[in-house]
């Protein structure tokens, strides 16, 4: 379930966390596509047996699959009344600070960073941080722009 929100309205909210994602499951198969479209089989991600005695005894999640996963959980978490279409702009940093084992559920945080008009655009900069459920520290943290046509 998503809340609906006024982006135009978010400027009262810089500063504030504005939502938390629902839980999304990692499993082997989306690994897997995510390999397969990124022409990146790497042991570690695809292979559940040779994993098994590498570093983290289980595969993991490619640190750019768990980074493409925001667009989904921001829309699994916002919807914007009064937009006609949003985009990304870009990312100024990014940090794979934890392993997502294959079998992980993963959430993002969404901090309102900054808020910006621009003619007939407002930019947003969303400070977010994605969590390992029973993780002692997060999975990523991102600094994200996007930017919502009014």
């Amino acid at each position: 379930m998503t809340d609906a929100l006024s982006v135009t309205q978010l400027r009262n909210r810089v500063g504030e966390e504005v939502g938390v994602s629902p839980w999304l499951e990692i499993d082997q198969a989306r690994i897997d596509r995510f390999a397969e479209a990124i022409d990146d089989p790497q042991w570690i991600h695809v292979d559940p047996q040779r994993a098994q005695s590498g570093p983290f005894g289980t595969t993991i999640a490619h640190g750019f699959l768990t980074l493409s996963l925001l667009s989904h959980l921001i829309e699994s978490t916002f919807s914007f009344d009064d937009r006609k279409m949003g985009v990304n702009y870009g990312l100024n940093k990014v940090r794979f600070t934890a392993p997502v084992p294959v079998g992980s559920r993963v959430r993002a945080r969404f901090v309102l960073g900054s808020w910006e008009r621009k003619d007939d655009m407002i930019q947003t900069i969303w400070n977010v941080t994605m969590e390992r459920e029973g993780g002692d520290k997060p999975v990523l943290v991102a600094e994200w722009i996007g930017r919502s046509y009014v």
